[in-house]
């Protein structure tokens, strides 16, 4: 466990979810706004049957994915926002890969494979979305979560592959995929709980922009759901690698994982600290 802390900290975890959550609200937004335009407020009726949305939560969901809507995205400008926005999640997620396993980075050059990431997102999109759909009875949907595990386990194992421009092999993915994808299940299954009551009371607050805002909670606790299944699945590879070699812990292991997590977390309390302290000297000044 502390060396799943220790990997989640040095991926700097909570900020890497933070910057996936926002990739994939500017991806997925202006997506699921073009489609609008081609299958009108099919796509706000499939968010709303999907999480069971009611009153003032499905209200603002079919104001923001409205036909008058749809038609300010629609256009080239709709589409060159939309290419650059899902290029940049594409090249996001391709980070966490590259951190997480430490791996040289490679930006913009990896862009051919974080196309054909896009298509593939985009098919696995429908795909688990016609589980819900064709699955929806049930308590909690439980029987969709359960056949979207092994469809998020192929889908998140090539992930890894292709946006590692294939430096990754399945084997060590693996272990990734699976936490992924049974924590992400359990995910679903809470978030169709809460979630109704967290998009009407955003709504009651701040009307259609509420389900935009409700939206980014629930993209922000898939990414964290990701980024720590992402550290753990990598240390569980790392684990069985060093079984199979028989390789034995050190009995100082603990205490160097403990040091390294109080030091990492020293480390990110400083730069805090210091950061209001590069404006003293000018007020200071000024007074």
């Amino acid at each position: 466990m502390l060396r799943v802390i220790n990997r989640f900290q040095k991926i700097a975890g909570f900020d890497r979810s933070m910057a996936l959550a926002s990739g994939a609200l500017t991806a997925l937004i202006p997506l699921v706004v073009l489609s609008g335009a081609i299958f009108g407020t099919e796509a706000a009726d499939r968010i709303i049957n999907r999480y069971g949305l009611a009153g003032g939560g499905a209200e603002a969901v079919r104001a923001v994915f409205s036909q008058e809507a749809t038609n300010v995205g629609a256009g080239v400008f709709g589409t060159v926002f939309l290419a650059i926005s899902v290029l940049s999640f594409s090249r996001t997620m391709q980070r966490l890969f590259e951190q997480n396993w430490e791996l040289k980075p490679l930006g913009v050059r990896n862009t051919r494979n974080g196309l054909w990431w896009i298509c593939a997102l985009s098919f696995y999109t429908a795909v688990t979305g016609w589980l819900y759909v064709t699955l929806s009875g049930g308590r909690l949907g439980l029987a969709a979560a359960l056949c979207e595990i092994p469809v998020t386990i192929a889908f998140l194992t090539w992930s890894g592959w292709i946006l590692s421009a294939k430096r990754l092999a399945g084997a060590a993915l693996l272990p990734f995929a699976v936490c992924a994808a049974v924590l992400a299940a359990a995910y679903a299954a809470v978030a169709t709980v809460y979630l109704p009551r967290l998009f009407n009371s955003y709504a009651s607050r701040y009307g259609a922009a509420g389900a935009v805002f409700g939206m980014a909670s629930l993209l922000f606790g898939v990414m964290l759901v990701l980024v720590v299944s992402a550290a753990l699945g990598r240390e569980v590879r790392d684990e069985l690698v060093r079984i199979r070699q028989g390789r034995r812990p050190s009995q100082d292991e603990v205490r160097r994982q403990w040091d390294s997590i109080v030091e990492q977390t020293r480390s990110r309390w400083r730069a805090v600290r210091k950061r209001p302290s590069h404006h003293q000297p000018e007020n200071s000044h000024g007074a």
